[in-house]
């Protein structure tokens, strides 16, 4: 029977909600905006991502010091 009479799928339906300006939730919303400076995560995530990339290039600095002396060692042997 589906072969003569497919399924149709019914359209999405469209929730709508109308926004409307509120004068006063704007300016709490803006004066708690200038107050929150950041959560104490934020900020550590921050300081954490500076320095990995920061003990990844010192990582990346001593192989290749350790490189170029064994370079050096095999090069002067």
């Amino acid at each position: 029977m589906s072969v003569l009479f497919p399924k149709v799928q019914k359209p999405r339906e469209w929730d709508y909600r109308p926004i409307y300006y509120d004068p006063e939730k704007e300016a709490r919303k803006d004066k708690l905006a200038r107050l929150h400076r950041g959560s104490f995560r934020e900020q550590h995530e921050k300081n954490m991502s500076t320095q990995r990339s920061r003990n990844t290039s010192r990582l990346v600095f001593w192989i290749a010091l350790l490189f170029l002396a064994l370079a050096l060692y095999l090069f002067l042997r």
